[in-house]
């Protein structure tokens, strides 16, 4: 093409992406349309107020010229400021908010689009900027600084795809927030290649953070982990994290393809779940650490809703058979940068790199902390967690990136993402018949269709059970001391086989491998409402929220058993938090209802039920509090549906609304087909309140002692 036909000129250009819309989409792809065509016309609106050009829309995206860089930064403050305003009283699933970068530089116009480093550049910076933050250049904040009645906060120096030199980035500080950390996530794809790095990377950092813990567990000075309270998230921690804590947040994903999402979360995640298995290091929950992804949030408040110290955080760009990972240390009270280091590796070679890369970054950590001192004692205890962590994985590609997708799936928790999940791991393990944590992955699932699924009947539930089982034995036969296969295991004996013994014995060992692991804990006070004692299934139920405090599963476990052992005010307070975690939580609605109707409150226990996502919880609640109220024909009407359906998966549900009711022959009739039908629920029987008028029955005792529940059969 003829030079005539193109212009040059510096421009500021300013690159829009709306958050989450791909997610969005694939759950309610009319929902998505209508707020994509709603974001459109607002940005529309703003852009020419500015004296904006649009350029062009990409998918959820826009590329906008301006004539200074004024112009751009008092545009993309005023978009955010309209998105904010419009977002304040919205539900969370009908929020739209934007990342804007903005960079200004020489640009190419050519058959009306346009080119250039300028472009490229404020492309890069937008996915650093996070949902509802705004990151720009130095060039751009130099420029506006004293113009701009704004703060800037810088980001360091950052590495951008093809983009030859580091840049300097900042993010301009909102009047409406207190700052922000740039955390972004994109889509879900693995190159095979790829899928092997998050474990390579992932012991790189193991390393880092074990040299840093390493160092630090002799230390004189340390307080306490702070202990979250049941009643609410707290703005800040009751005493200073122990400084032994530290938070993993998703890297940032600065690949050329968005659909590497897999493979930075892959690096955080993996390096996560080695880190919980070190003892002596409290380390945050995934639910908890990724929760701010996307988020704008100070190093200092993810500190201190998460009660850890420090914080690691990065980025990783892969191109081809090199990536390049740049991580970073810090403390989270002042957001001091305690190590930071880019690296990029040719992975030829995925295994040999990785013993590299893992022996260069303890090197340079180690230089930092002892003024280049070596300890022959800690590198033989590095090298020892960095083999711990390769246990029960693969060296096949293919299968690792099944595992990769089955994990994210898992994270989802709803019936759809379980089916997806069940088919990732199944392949992992055809693909690699020896990879352990893809078998006690395949187990947990299964084990989660026992516990929650309500559509696949009584067939599916005896198939997946005894699928459950096959799996978490392969698992442990191939690594008998691996957590994930145990926690598997103890929920088997625990919730079907009732092998109380069975099940103390398997979670003392995973709990010894895996202290920090909340689903642990979980399953440790699940057993401790088995055998009667309330005040310390209580108490790990407040363990597992300390450790993940934006965990629903935790939260309404703790919830629930409150209200079971009479602390009605504490649970009251605690179930609108587990609603806005996860409105669709088991029990996040109608354990509310639970708590009135134990109280004797029974118009209150009908409409707290009301919005529960599980019908059968829902109708439980309504048939005892319409008893209650003397309300029989409603009552019966309750229990009838319930009866009708949801018989083969509710018997235990069944079995509470006849004791409520007085009803001791049926209440004892359907406790029985619960036994057999291998029901959960039976194993909270002992303090459930509904079950009262059974207890001076012969035939409790009775019972009791069938399902291995007497107090001599505890001991």
């Amino acid at each position: 093409m003829s030079a005539d036909n193109e212009q040059r000129r510096l421009a500021a250009i300013m690159f829009t992406d709306m958050v989450g819309y791909s997610a969005m989409a694939q759950r309610d792809d009319q929902l998505a349309l209508a707020l994509l065509e709603e974001h459109r016309q607002l940005l529309r609106e703003i852009f020419p107020r500015f004296h904006g050009t649009e350029i062009k829309t990409i998918g959820d995206a826009f590329l906008v010229e301006f004539g200074s860089a004024l112009e751009a930064a008092q545009c993309a403050i005023e978009i955010q400021r309209t998105l904010a305003k419009r977002n304040h009283d919205v539900t969370s699933d009908r929020r739209i908010e934007v990342k804007i970068g903005i960079h200004i530089g020489d640009v190419v116009h050519r058959e009306g689009d346009v080119y250039g480093d300028g472009v490229n550049i404020a492309s890069r910076i937008e996915a650093l900027a996070g949902a509802g933050g705004i990151c720009v250049s130095m060039d751009v904040e130099r420029q506006i600084r004293n113009a701009l009645e704004a703060r800037f906060e810088k980001f360091g120096s950052a590495e951008l795809k093809n983009i030859k030199l580091p840049m300097e980035l900042f993010r301009i500080v909102l009047p409406w927030e207190t700052g922000t950390k740039a955390e972004v996530g994109a889509s879900r794809n693995f190159s095979k290649k790829s899928s092997l790095l998050v474990t390579a990377a992932a012991v790189v950092l193991v390393s880092l953070l074990f040299a840093w813990w390493f160092m630090h567990r002799s230390s004189q000075n340390s307080q306490p982990a702070a202990t979250v309270r049941a009643n609410a998230l707290p703005a800040s921690p009751p005493t200073a994290p122990d400084q032994k804590s530290v938070a993993v947040l998703a890297f940032v994903n600065l690949s050329d393809d968005k659909g590497s999402e897999y493979f930075s979360d892959g690096i955080s995640e993996e390096l996560l779940t080695v880190l919980q298995k070190i003892p002596g290091l409290h380390v945050a929950a995934r639910t908890s650490a990724f929760s701010f992804k996307g988020k704008n949030a100070t190093a200092q408040e993810i500190g201190e809703k998460l009660g850890v110290a420090h914080l690691v955080e990065g980025s990783v760009r892969k191109s081809g058979n090199s990536v390049r990972i740049a991580a970073r240390l810090t403390r989270a009270n002042t957001g001091e940068e305690l190590w930071s280091e880019n690296f990029t590796r040719d992975l030829k070679d995925v295994f040999a790199v990785q013993t590299e890369l893992a022996q260069t970054i303890v090197a340079q950590l180690r230089g930092q902390l002892t003024d280049g001192a070596a300890d022959p004692a800690a590198k033989a205890a590095i090298q020892a967690q960095v083999q711990a962590a390769e246990k029960g994985g693969t060296k096949n590609v293919e299968a690792h990136q099944y595992y990769l997708q089955g994990r994210f799936y898992t994270n989802r928790h709803s019936e759809k993402s379980a089916g997806e999940a069940l088919a990732a791991y199944q392949r992992a393990v055809e693909l690699d018949p020896a990879f352990a944590l893809a078998w006690a992955g395949l187990a947990q699932t299964h084990v989660w269709y026992c516990e929650f699924s309500s559509e696949s009947g009584r067939k599916g539930f005896d198939a997946h059970l005894a699928s459950a089982r096959e799996a978490a034995a392969r698992a442990l036969a191939l690594e008998p001391n691996l957590p994930e296969a145990l926690l598997a295991r103890s929920e088997i004996e625990l919730n079907f086989d009732f092998d109380w013994k069975g099940a103390a014995e398997t979670l003392r060992k995973a709990l010894a491998l895996a202290p920090a692991d909340p689903a642990l804990r979980i399953a440790a006070g699940n057993l401790e409402v088995a055998r009667g004692d309330m005040t310390r299934a209580i108490e790990l139920y407040r363990q597992a929220v300390a450790l993940d405090p934006v965990n629903p599963r935790a939260r309404s476990f703790l919830a629930f058993n409150l209200a079971v052992a009479g602390h009605f005010a504490e649970a009251r307070a605690e179930f609108p938090r587990v609603v806005e975690l996860n409105p669709a939580a088991p029990w996040a609605h109608a354990g509310l209802g639970l708590s009135f109707l134990i109280e004797g409150k029974f118009e209150e226990a009908e409409v707290a039920a009301h919005d529960d996502a599980g019908e059968w919880a829902q109708l439980l609640i309504v048939a005892c509090a319409r008893w209650g109220e003397k309300r029989i024909p409603e009552s019966d009407a309750a229990l009838a549906q319930l009866t009708e359906s949801f018989a083969d998966v509710a018997a235990y549900q069944i079995a509470e609304v006849h004791a409520y009711r007085g009803d001791k022959d049926r209440a004892f009739e359907w406790l029985e087909r619960a036994r057999r039908q291998r029901d959960g629920g039976l194993a909270g029987m002992r303090r459930d309140p509904l079950l009262a008028n059974l207890h001076s029955d012969p035939r409790w005792n009775t019972f009791l002692r069938t399902m291995g529940l007497a107090d001599d059969q505890l001991k």
